[in-house]
């Protein structure tokens, strides 16, 4: 449980450190990058726009807030944080989640939904969690694993989203200041091998619930003054205690501007050998406009779209083809009982569906996923049509391309359909003079035709 590494860890760590050093210290590298023909576009996955909800701060039964103001005021020397956390209730029942997981599954909405694994140091989901029965938290757990899984990746945010652990004792630092707490200044300037030591612990106590992840949230400012490690240290982290192939991390959001909100791919080695590897960064493009995670707000619903459906960030980000990643607090979510954040989803997806056609809603690791193979694919345009050396496999790979013939792919015939907005694995659409072709691609080298 302590993260110990083993001397072929530290030879890939040792690896992607070297390419790391001619990089700026703020900032993460993306590594190797193939050879891309101009004549082959990759599109975006089924030709359409990705969207996604990231809740942050959500658990099993353990409601945040509670029990992490008073720690938060502690840290900040009881000169902030003044919320009356005594008048929030203590739990956010498992029927809360049934109901938001059940409309989300009816309404085709994906995302990232957090496990706090040992929240705010009340108890390890993998012990137990005082306050609660044995049973009660096994039920929480397979209440998540069956019915949000399918439809949400598991992200830990660290290990307590409050103090920081010993990984040695298992316990909090003693000292409580903004230097023992996640989610301020302890992983500032932390090498590759620390951070991934805290992330391993974090992920290990959901491997043990049988929880399944491919990556990780930053609680607060966590990795803010070690980006490059932080990067790194998901990629080494994930790959190490659940094999994941395409580890990916969600740190950064713009809620406003130009800056650009597509997906992060980094430090990608290997891409012509059997072990490629590669961490994906995970772009937010909302603030948190549904209650804020002290519930203390009644959310701020037009400025993710306005009801005219004219206006608003969502539109923003949508209209330049960009993934969009709402974000928000499962605490603000539920609002108390009140479910204030619940509501505002509910009618943000409403006017997100009236207004658009052309969306489809994505896990944060089938971004992951379309991304790497987007920018890591080796694509060739031949007087045949074009190859590409994939990899990583990704599922409605879509590509547009130039030729009037039928498009067929690893030599089987595609079906035509209508129209892009028809697209699905397996079929093509024309646009004029190019086709729009959209196939499951594998790991390895492919061909199509047209």
């Amino acid at each position: 449980m302590q993260g110990s590494f083993s001397p072929s860890r530290r030879r890939f760590l040792q690896t992607l450190a070297a390419g790391a050093l001619a990089a700026p210290a703020a900032a993460q590298i993306p590594g190797e990058r193939p050879r891309r023909d101009p004549g082959v576009e990759v599109l975006n996955p089924l030709a359409r726009v990705p969207v996604s909800i990231i809740i942050d701060d959500s658990t099993c039964l353990v409601n945040l807030n509670h029990f992490s103001i008073p720690q938060f005021r502690r840290a900040w020397d009881y000169k902030s944080y003044e919320q009356d956390w005594r008048s929030t209730p203590r739990e956010i029942p498992d029927s809360f989640v049934r109901k938001f997981g059940e409309w989300a599954a009816e309404n085709g909405v994906k995302g990232k939904y957090s496990i706090v694994p040992y929240p705010a140091c009340v108890g390890r989901l993998d012990i137990e969690v005082p306050g609660w029965t044995r049973q009660e938290l096994d039920a929480s757990i397979g209440l998540v694993r069956d019915l949000m899984t399918p439809n949400w990746d598991i992200h830990p945010e660290m290990i307590t989203h409050t103090r920081v652990i010993d990984l040695k004792t298992g316990h909090p630092i003693p000292e409580c200041n903004l230097q023992t707490m996640e989610n301020w200044r302890w992983s500032d300037n932390r090498s590759v091998d620390e951070l991934a030591s805290y992330m391993s612990y974090a992920l290990r106590i959901l491997h043990n619930i049988d929880l399944p992840c491919e990556g990780v949230t930053t609680p607060g400012g966590f990795g803010t003054r070690a980006l490059p490690q932080l990067s790194q240290a998901t990629l080494e982290a994930c790959r190490d205690v659940y094999r994941a192939e395409i580890p990916h991390y969600f740190r950064h959001l713009f809620d406003k501007g130009e800056e650009s909100v597509a997906p992060r791919v980094e430090y990608a080695a290997g891409l012509d050998t059997d072990d490629p590897r590669c961490a994906v960064s995970i772009i937010g493009c909302t603030g948190d406009w549904t209650g804020g995670w002290d519930a203390s707000t009644e959310g701020e619903l037009d400025r993710f779209i306005t009801p005219d459906l004219s206006a608003g960030r969502l539109v923003d980000v949508i209209e330049r083809g960009e993934p969009a990643c709402i974000v928000c607090h499962w605490t603000g979510v539920y609002w108390n009982g009140r479910e204030v954040g619940f509501k505002i989803f509910q009618e943000v997806v409403r006017r997100l569906h009236a207004r658009y056609d052309h969306l489809t809603w994505m896990k944060l690791g089938e971004i992951s996923r379309y991304w790497a193979a987007k920018e890591l694919t080796a694509v060739e345009k031949t007087a045949a049509g074009a190859t590409f050396r994939a990899p990583f496999a990704a599922p409605a790979f879509t590509v547009a391309i130039e030729g009037p013939g039928e498009p067929r792919f690893q030599g089987k015939p595609l079906q035509r359909v209508g129209s892009a907005k028809q697209l699905r694995a397996g079929t093509f659409a024309e646009d004029g003079a190019r086709r729009i072709v959209c196939f499951d691609l594998p790991k390895g080298r492919s061909e199509l035709s047209v």
